[in-house]
């Protein structure tokens, strides 16, 4: 069982797609030159792109949000390493950032929404320069923080209290391990990272995380190249067994996150000749029963410099939420909660077999 393998068939070369989309910065769109670009933006009822349709088709009306119960927040693009899989592109040379104000109006409209979760991603947001404080901010709100980490950043001399840190504030933390083999996570992430992501989570083990239950530790899967997730259950048992029998490590649950063809994924399907392919694959395993758990229609993703979006793919693509009002300082619960989803073909690879969320499979 390799982690390679993927639940459904890998996508063929040469079977017809009417989505590609790329993009350099977060907020501008650009198309690559075999691309049909296939977006919802506007708040009428009638379906305007494949997703939209499958949706329909399935439940009789448009994609609509049910709740928001976690504020997702990208704080900032720069990080430590520059992955293949990264939608957002983020890298060391990237130096977008969210202020502390706007930091501040996402604490406001979290609170305003009654959210339950803050959900702090990048870059690698530790790198932020106000990132501890944003948390601490969190924490005193009565939010449950979640970090989603890339952990290599806590090897980093000015980070290595981190640890420390996050136990002590009782942060849950999401850190991605796309494999338990040393050769898949570095062909995806870079040289030494797997054995960087070892060694912070054993340390991480040795403030607590895995064994503590105020101290959760998850771990995220998404496929090498292009084919749907494994079923989450039986891969997260293989990871259980073989990190702890390799490095006595533990950790507390697995979330397999399928790959959407955008930003750095989607340049490489290109290179490869498997773009149409992995598009096809997504749209012919649409799954009607993954709907109801789609993460769009129970968050709001806010970006660096405070545009609010369904989700942080709609935010890689610069795709706001639908409405005039789009920045987070003038954030108002009663008009998003119910708000009409912005949606394009990139949305089927949420919505495919198992589903996909920031929380693993759906179904």
């Amino acid at each position: 069982y390799s982690c390679d393998v993927g639940h459904h068939a890998a996508a063929r070369p040469g079977i017809g797609s009417r989505f590609l989309l790329d993009h350099s910065i977060p907020g501008n769109l650009n198309m690559t030159s075999t691309t049909t670009v296939q977006l919802t933006i506007d708040s009428g009822d009638q379906p305007v792109n494949d997703f939209d349709r499958s949706v329909q088709a399935a439940t009789g009306r448009p994609l609509t949000g049910l709740s928001i119960d976690t504020v997702q927040v990208n704080i900032g693009l720069c990080c430590n390493l520059a992955c293949h899989h990264c939608h957002v592109r983020s890298s060391p040379a990237r130096t977008e950032e969210m202020d502390w104000p706007t930091m501040l109006q996402v604490l406001d409209a979290a609170y305003r929404a009654e959210a339950k979760t803050l959900d702090i991603t990048g870059g690698a947001p530790e790198l932020h320069p106000h990132f501890r404080r944003f948390v601490q901010a969190g924490i005193a709100q009565g939010l449950h923080v979640m970090v989603r980490t890339n952990l290599t950043i806590m090897l980093q001399p000015q980070h290595a209290g981190l640890p420390n840190f996050f136990a002590a504030q009782g942060v849950h933390l999401i850190a991605s391990l796309p494999c338990y083999l040393p050769n898949n996570v570095d062909k995806q992430r870079g040289r030494h990272v797997y054995r960087d992501s070892i060694e912070v989570i054993q340390r991480l083990n040795h403030e607590g995380y895995g064994y503590d239950p105020r101290l959760p530790l998850d771990l995220v899967y998404n496929p090498g190249g292009p084919s749907l997730p494994p079923d989450q259950k039986s891969l997260e048992e293989i990871y259980r067994l073989e990190l702890f029998n390799r490095f006595a490590i533990r950790f507390n649950r697995l979330y397999t996150i399928a790959n959407v063809p955008i930003g750095r994924f989607l340049h490489d399907l290109e290179r490869d000749g498997d773009a149409e392919g992995y598009a096809r694959l997504l749209r012919d395993t649409f799954n009607p029963h993954t709907l109801d758990e789609l993460m769009c229609r129970h968050q709001l993703h806010v970006g660096w410099d405070g545009t609010m979006h369904d989700c942080d793919f709609n935010y890689a693509l610069g795709l706001p939420v639908d409405g005039p009002r789009r920045h987070v300082r003038d954030f108002n619960p009663d008009n998003l909660r119910g708000r009409r989803i912005a949606t394009g073909a990139h949305c089927f690879a949420c919505a495919a077999g198992c589903g996909s969320s920031c929380k693993g499979s759906l179904v």
